[in-house]
């Protein structure tokens, strides 16, 4: 009898196709049925594309709540994503066999603040990759206190490390770069990423990606990219990593052909950074949850931009880490010196910098954050510090804006990619 053959590793099928110049795309993706979240795996591994699928979990999983995901479904209601607790590891092992096989990896995308129970059924189920993180996945989503929080990730990143016990080694990604990503200067997202990434090596993990949202302004985008690279390079070179972009995490545009200006253009980022992965987004973000078919058609058009720069394009990206000292490498540094600065354990300071505000997110609410930070836009359009609370940055030279950093610039800067794209052409849809 032949034995089935093994599973992918996540990490090294993106690295395979990373090393021969090809970008990998994702969608964010779920459904609460068994058939029907089965469909989406399956469209996703047949799309014209090289992809990587999800099981974006839903909301009552998020929080831990599966008996309200059952009566959900019991009661014909939709969710808005997989309830991979209540379905259970048997269920979904054969589910994603049947979806996907051995074609393309799954990642497990969540929310929660803590996951012990996904990231053990995730095991169970023969899945090795999810993402995530104590602060990532704490301070805009929960307002689970952000040291219960930290103690709960460090047990599921020593669950994670072995992986589901066919020789895989578990993969986390850091959700860092997106935090808040539409307001928050790339310094702090991109600091908060290899800090996470030192959280993840701390607790055992070997294999990790960290990750990117794209913001207001190409030229910072590319920096902080490249900023992020030279970062992990010089703190975590004995781990296995790689960089994944997302598309626009703000408010998106309204019409189509803005959708499609600033898909193309995340597109482009990934490419010129040398980034492995992307995860896309679809032309009907703003208004409602996309389809299935709606999930494969932005992932093809991403496949087909991107093919137009060639494999030479990221062969010589990832090799380019720009200016090396840039401003957002020199504001990333100082925070991440200064938090590794205030305790041994990497927990530990991350708890006790949002405590002493070392680390301050700027429009977060949640009562670990101490709340003093803001934001503005240069006459550039980058994206900058108008306040920096108590974070050991250097000075900046004073506005002359008094309602800089306020509710009004506060709502400009929230609708500033859509109002933006959604009055720009967008270049010819590649059929």
């Amino acid at each position: 009898m032949t034995a089935s053959p093994a599973p992918v590793a996540f990490s090294a099928y993106v690295a395979e196709h990373h090393a021969q110049g090809r970008l990998v795309v994702q969608p964010r993706m779920g459904f609460g049925t068994i058939p029907r979240m089965r469909d989406g795996l399956r469209a996703v591994a047949g799309a014209r594309a090289d992809t990587v699928a999800t099981l974006t979990l839903d909301s009552y999983t998020r929080v831990g709540d599966h008996a309200a995901a059952d009566l959900a479904l019991r009661d014909g209601h939709d969710l808005n994503g997989y309830p991979l607790v209540l379905h259970g590891a048997a269920d979904t092992r054969d589910m994603v066999a049947e979806a996907v096989g051995t074609r393309v990896p799954v990642q497990v995308r969540h929310g929660s603040a803590q996951p012990l129970k996904i990231f053990r059924t995730l095991l169970d189920a023969g899945l090795d990759a999810t993402e995530g993180g104590p602060v990532s996945y704490c301070l805009p989503y929960s307002r689970v206190p952000l040291a219960k929080a930290v103690e709960a990730w460090a047990e599921c990143c020593e669950v994670l490390a072995p992986g589901p016990g066919d020789g895989r080694p578990g993969h986390l990604e850091s959700f860092a770069g997106c935090m808040l990503g539409q307001l928050c200067p790339p310094s702090l997202t991109v600091a908060l990423s290899v800090l996470e990434g030192l959280f993840f090596r701390q607790h055992g993990l070997r294999s990790i990606s960290l990750s990117y949202a794209q913001q207001v302004h190409a030229g910072q985008d590319l920096e902080a990219i490249r900023a992020l690279r030279r970062l992990v390079g010089e703190f975590l070179p004995d781990l296995d990593t790689h960089i994944v972009v997302y598309t626009f995490m703000g408010l998106f545009p309204n019409t189509p052909e803005g959708a499609a200006a600033i898909s193309r253009d995340s597109v482009e980022l990934a490419m010129s950074a040398g980034a492995h992965r992307l995860i896309v987004k679809t032309a009907v973000e703003s208004s409602r949850i996309p389809t299935v078919a709606e999930n494969v058609e932005a992932l093809e058009l991403a496949a087909q931009h991107a093919a137009r720069f060639g494999p030479q394009t990221a062969l010589t990206a990832r090799t380019d880490l720009g200016d090396e000292d840039s401003e957002t490498y020199r504001e990333a540094r100082a925070l991440i010196d200064a938090v590794r600065g205030l305790r041994h354990d990497i927990g530990d300071a991350l708890v006790t910098a949002f405590r002493t505000g070392v680390l301050d997110l700027p429009y977060c609410l949640h009562p670990d954050n101490a709340g003093r930070t803001r934001t503005a836009f240069t006459p550039e359009g980058r994206l900058t510090w108008a306040d920096t609370g108590r974070m050991p940055l250097p000075p900046r030279s004073a506005r002359t804006d008094p309602h800089a950093g306020g509710s009004a610039e506060l709502l400009r800067m929230l609708s500033e990619n859509q109002r933006r794209y959604d009055l720009r052409p967008a270049p010819p849809v590649l059929r």
